[in-house]
């Protein structure tokens, strides 16, 4: 994979702004996402109080992560099923290739699972001539598109009906109209359910797990997540190792916040607890579970200056405010994990050096601070990594140099303000009618028409006792 760099983003970015199909989904989209969280967490009683609960339980708990992943492993075991480590993405997918191969396994099918993009689990399962296939509707519409998601939570949200519709025509042999949405549903509904009868192995990931029973949860809205680890009979749980959570009432802290910060609702329509296979007088089930985790980086933040990333909950509302995501989408960030979490999880997961665009990728407006159950300080993360990607000549000399020269003068006023007056001189041929007409070579703001610099600096205003 190419590195992301900062022209990449650039471009990818460009192209997402003159998308109208785009700029329509992601406003809706995004907007819907904001307003049913607004409306959740209103109707929850001394919501702010438990957010710093949920922070205190996420610090806690990974102040004594081994302690508590040793637990969980004890106890996942005591219940029948098969605990597996793995320390790289090649590592997870070559246990999960394994387990299938000892099983005779042809066909997979998958619940959505952003550890499974993460380790690109699907790609390495068709390299050993494994057919996997997404059952998550959102997730089978971009796998039918050869896509990655766009949002943690919706991973097709950049999709219009119409182009939905002619997927799912084509993989079904119907014609479907994209003003049927029942209709398509359905189709799709037909399509899948052959397939969990006829898959050998179904493949989940975990929202969270359980030291105290070894039990993993699994959250969504689509039936889907419970036929994928019921029907078949092996299945194969995938999941960082920092969603442990030490009791069931710590889970139930998690759960009350989660789905409230990702869609609105008090509680998703299926959350699904696991603990083991099926045991003998279980009607459904598998017959054997096999838990990865998966460590990939994680531990070596454990006990850092960004271990506080560690304690997201992978909910989605960071993306869902964020100023730069509601206008480019996921796709720029050329990552699973997009937004303000993924400006910060995916140079430290995959490396600064294939990622150094993203740290950029962002106003620091602290709106992600704001609406995060866990109150993680992003922006602050994201700050110490652009200082990475400068120190080590990770962006291009002219943006190291501006950034340098931006620097020096924000550290000295008498500068700043000579700069401030000499940029509103220079700009003053570029005015008309209240704007700035940049000539286009020079316009980084992609044709947008910003508003001319006010005819008098703040600093004289308040000065002046004007403000």
């Amino acid at each position: 994979m190419s590195p992301v760099t900062l022209g990449h983003f650039r471009a990818q970015a460009r192209q997402a702004l003159a998308d109208p199909f785009l700029q329509q989904a992601l406003a809706g989209a995004t907007a819907h996402f904001r307003e049913g969280r607004e409306r959740a967490l209103a109707e929850l009683p001394d919501a702010e109080a438990l957010r710093d609960h949920l922070k205190a339980i996420r610090r806690a708990t990974l102040a004594r992560l081994a302690d508590h992943l040793e637990t969980f492993e004890r106890r996942a075991q005591d219940a029948g099923a098969v605990v597996h480590w793995a320390l790289t993405p090649e590592e997870a997918t070559r246990i999960v290739v394994q387990i299938a191969r000892e099983h005779r396994v042809q066909m997979v099918v998958k619940s959505k699972s952003m550890t499974s993009e993460e380790i690109h689990l699907n790609a390495a399962l068709q390299a050993a001539g494994i057919q996997p296939v997404e059952t998550d509707l959102g997730e089978w519409i971009i796998q039918l598109a050869g896509e990655s998601p766009s949002h943690i939570i919706a991973p097709a949200v950049h999709k219009t009906r119409q182009q939905v519709a002619e997927l799912l025509s084509r993989a079904t042999g119907q014609d479907l109209s994209p003003d049927d949405i029942p209709a398509l549903a359905a189709a799709a509904r037909r399509f899948l359910r052959e397939k969990f009868l006829l898959a050998g192995m179904g493949i989940s990931g975990a929202n969270l797990a359980v030291a105290e029973t070894g039990s993993i949860v699994l959250v969504t809205n689509e039936g889907n997540g419970r036929l994928v680890t019921s029907a078949p009979p092996v299945h194969v749980a995938i999941l960082g190792i920092e969603k442990i959570v030490p009791t069931w009432a710590d889970a139930a802290v998690w759960l009350a916040l989660l789905a409230r910060s990702a869609t609105g609702q008090p509680l998703s329509v299926y959350t699904s607890i696991l603990t083991g296979p099926a045991r003998p007088e279980d009607v459904d089930g598998p017959k054997h579970m096999h838990i990865i985790l998966l460590d990939n980086r994680r531990s070596t933040y454990v006990g850092t200056s960004y271990e506080e990333v560690l304690q997201c909950i992978r909910c989605g509302a960071c993306l869902n405010v964020c100023p730069v995501y509601r206008k480019v989408g996921g796709h720029p960030y050329g990552s699973p994990y997009t937004g303000p979490i993924g400006a910060v999880i995916s140079p430290l997961l995959f490396g600064l050096d294939q990622y150094p665009a993203l740290p950029h990728a962002s106003t620091l407006c602290t709106a992600c601070v704001d609406v995060c159950p866990a109150r993680i300080d992003l922006p602050r993360m994201l700050i110490d990594l652009r200082t990475e990607t400068v120190e080590e000549q990770l962006i291009p000399r002219v943006d190291g140099w501006a950034e340098r020269g931006a620097a020096w003068v924000l550290r000295h006023p008498r500068w700043y303000r000579w700069a401030s007056r000499m940029m509103r001189w220079l700009l003053r041929p570029f005015i008309r009618e209240g704007r700035l007409h940049l000539p286009p070579r020079w316009d980084p703001f992609a044709g947008r028409r910003l508003p001319a610099p006010a005819p008098r600096l703040f600093r004289d205003l308040w000065e002046r006792g004007d403000v």
